[in-house]
């Protein structure tokens, strides 16, 4: 009994709500039932709607499910407006007689109405809530799985170049042991950029990164992500093309280096036949278009509608490199981008090679 009294209250009021979304929700469903009210007296004011009268609280009660949390805002603005309508609106005015004919029937109507379409509605919403939890679990679950398998390859390295270099110390030349360092040093720096992926991602699809967008020189971010990658990716070459005329962009500075550093890192990881790449920014319209190209493999056709999710299955497919097949990179490239009000795209180049680019406004919105 006391947990079914305890489902009925969490089906009424969740419990997680506090006071003040209490106090929110309930007088959000008091401004509500009192526009209808005046709308309701304007209309009769201005001529005949008593039909309309109806309609009017039925939309109230159908908004106020929409924007409140639990059962009771619904039921409560179903009670009020069946009395509003009954009582204020229907003759014979201010008295309940259900002596009329007809009367009976428009007060369990209007009750039953405007009941089905507050539950309805408090009920489609708990679904989408649930479903949204769902896909939330089931990327934490996918994410977690790829990162343990990607994890481990990596670290196993680590762990044997280290152990062969302190067991046989004495025994390996200078030359080979600094090969083995350099492996172990390789493969942390992935480790460490996998490490700030997986953080991004996840704060920014939780809501948890807040942007702070400063007016930044579009060309200065770059050249400063183009210095940072090939400090750890010198073998490429890299062209920067930018415009004549200074371009001003509202942005996270540090944000959108981790998405230019990103999407050159992809180069390097997944274009296996690519010796060249080129950074480019131009203007279009009010935005400005950031894209990185390269003359490498291009992209498959099969995994190009899915190359922006989470975790997409293919990742490993794209890559020469096994122990570099996490799929998240463009995803955390995307949702910064999104985050900053712009959009990513990808295409295959008709010379060879591919290019993913994304604009951001250049006027702050507001």
């Amino acid at each position: 009994m006391r947990g079914l009294l305890s489902w009925c209250r969490d089906m009424m009021i969740p419990h997680r709500q506090n006071r003040r979304q209490i106090m929110r929700n309930l007088g959000l469903t008091l401004v509500l039932l009192g526009t209808a009210a005046l709308l309701c007296k304007l209309m009769n004011t201005f001529g005949n709607s008593d039909s309309a009268v109806p309609l009017v609280f039925v939309l109230a009660v159908l908004i106020t499910a929409r924007m409140t949390d639990g059962y009771f805002y619904s039921f409560f603005a179903t009670i009020v407006s069946v009395i509003g309508v009954n009582y204020v609106f229907t003759y014979p005015y201010f008295e309940f007689n259900f002596t009329i004919t007809g009367y009976p029937f428009t007060f369990l109507a209007m009750f039953t109405v405007s009941l089905v379409v507050g539950m309805l509605t408090e009920q489609v919403k708990r679904q989408s809530r649930i479903q949204a939890e769902a896909e939330k679990e089931k990327m934490k679950a996918n994410l977690l799985r790829s990162v343990s398998h990607d994890l481990r390859t990596p670290l196993t390295s680590i762990i044997g170049s280290s152990a062969a270099v302190l067991e046989n110390y004495d025994k390996f030349s200078d030359e080979v042991k600094k090969d083995l360092i350099g492996h172990v040093r390789d493969d942390a720096q992935w480790l460490v950029r996998l490490v700030e992926n997986m953080l991004s991602i996840t704060r920014i699809n939780e809501g948890a990164v807040r942007i702070r967008k400063n007016p930044e020189a579009a060309e200065e971010i770059a050249a400063e992500a183009v210095t940072k990658f090939k400090k750890r990716s010198g073998d490429i070459a890299v062209r920067v093309s930018v415009p004549t005329e200074l371009l001003i962009v509202p942005m996270d500075a540090t944000l959108i280096e981790q998405v230019l550093i990103n999407l050159m890192d992809n180069v390097v990881i997944h274009a296996q036949t690519a010796t060249e790449m080129e950074l480019s920014i131009v203007k279009e319209g009010s935005a400005a278009v950031f894209s990185v190209s390269d003359n490498g493999c291009g992209i498959d056709e099969e995994i190009m509608p899915k190359l922006f999710e989470e975790l997409f299955p293919h990742a490993q497919e794209m890559s020469g490199d096994g122990r570099r097949s996490m799929g998240i990179g463009l995803s955390v490239c995307m949702s910064i981008v999104r985050a900053h009000g712009g959009d990513m795209r990808a295409e295959n180049l008709p010379q060879g090679g591919a290019r993913v680019s994304f604009t951001l406004p250049m006027e702050e919105e507001s």
